[in-house]
């Protein structure tokens, strides 16, 4: 089995600021779509008023965002990848019986930006482009099915929630730290993870330098049971 650990929403350089804590409750913030791109406005999903302040006025409800992971009330979700990122996904291996973790940058009030872990996917299917499942996908609105994103553009299919609460479990980031200072449970310096193979990245204690950029980041934790213990205990906390 393999875990990964992908970036999502907004931050400095995609939106303009850190998604937000609303009422306990992370609120991911999907980001902008692009020119000529499809996209649902944000005043439809009923962001306008947290994407006007999260992008200090660059974005309103007008605008158009990348609704992508999208998740259905039915509890499943639908996360659309293409490009390197795909590539990367696929020489890693990931398929159906994977986990995606999604994270991202967010601010409770006018705390310190962090990133947290604010939903999940287990992957069953991996529609790619010229699959006919495509059209069906299209007719739920996900936008790497309305306009594919190139040859290798799919999207990965599978029972997937997002958080009700703003857990400490879920929070990434060292305490007053910068956001890209990870604490991470042990085992993921054991099983490796992708982009992250630097050894003075790994600090000790464990502490983790996270990239600065990048969205997929793969780790085979196998039958690592240590691994799967932390996964469950993790996916509890997001029912």
């Amino acid at each position: 089995m393999k875990c990964v650990f992908s970036r999502k929403g907004f931050d400095s350089s995609s939106g303009g600021g850190p998604s937000p804590i609303v009422g306990g409750v992370p609120l991911s913030l999907p980001i902008p779509a692009g020119r000529g791109m499809p996209g649902v406005s944000y005043a439809s999903l009923g962001l306008s008023k947290h994407v006007r302040e999260a992008s200090r006025g660059r974005l309103s409800g007008r605008d158009k965002a990348h609704h992508d992971p999208l998740f259905q009330d039915n509890g499943t979700c639908l996360f659309g990848q293409c490009g390197a990122a795909q590539t990367h996904l696929e020489n890693q291996g990931v398929g159906p019986g994977d986990l995606f973790l999604f994270f991202g940058l967010f601010r409770d009030g006018k705390e310190r930006p962090h990133h947290r872990i604010f939903g999940w996917l287990w992957v069953e299917e991996v529609v790619r482009s010229v699959d006919p499942a495509m059209a069906e996908l299209a007719d739920l609105g996900h936008p790497h099915a309305l306009s594919p994103h190139g040859s290798n553009d799919a999207i990965w299919v599978g029972r997937g929630v997002t958080a009700r609460s703003a857990h400490p479990e879920l929070r990434l980031s060292v305490e007053e730290g910068p956001p890209s200072l990870w604490r991470v449970p042990p085992w993921l310096e054991r099983a490796g993870l992708s982009y992250h193979d630097k050894p003075d990245r790994w600090r000790g204690n464990g502490i983790l330098q996270s990239v600065a950029r990048g969205q997929e980041f793969v780790s085979d934790i196998g039958d690592d049971e240590e691994a799967h213990e932390w996964v469950h205990r993790v996916l509890a906390l997001m029912p």
